[in-house]
């Protein structure tokens, strides 16, 4: 499994709208995106935490071929007033899964 891992810097006080516009955003784009094992929107527990996108697909191939998709595109555009649905500040991490156990 290959797990990204997006950091995104929210202010408080625009929180809730972002998670609106997050999970629109996901439900309209991510649905039939080869590859994708799941994906999770994580809320920090303390006010002006960061955010973080976790998405886990099949292995590396599946998330480039995604980077480089239609949706991906739609997922990253921007939305009503010039914000971009994803946020701004974070940053980028990639994973491959070392060890797993399920529950």
């Amino acid at each position: 499994m290959y797990t990204v891992m997006n950091r995104i810097l929210v202010p408080a006080d625009g929180a809730a709208a972002f998670e609106e516009r997050f999970a629109a955003s996901m439900r309209a784009t991510l649905p039939g995106v080869d590859g994708l094992l799941g994906t999770r929107l994580l809320r920090p527990q303390r006010e002006g935490g960061v955010y973080a996108a976790v998405m886990d697909f099949t292995g590396e191939e599946a998330f480039a071929a995604w980077m480089r998709s239609e949706s991906f595109r739609a997922a990253h555009g921007p939305s009503e007033g010039g914000a971009s649905a994803d946020g701004a500040g974070g940053g980028v991490e990639m994973f491959e899964t070392a060890v797993s156990v399920d529950a």
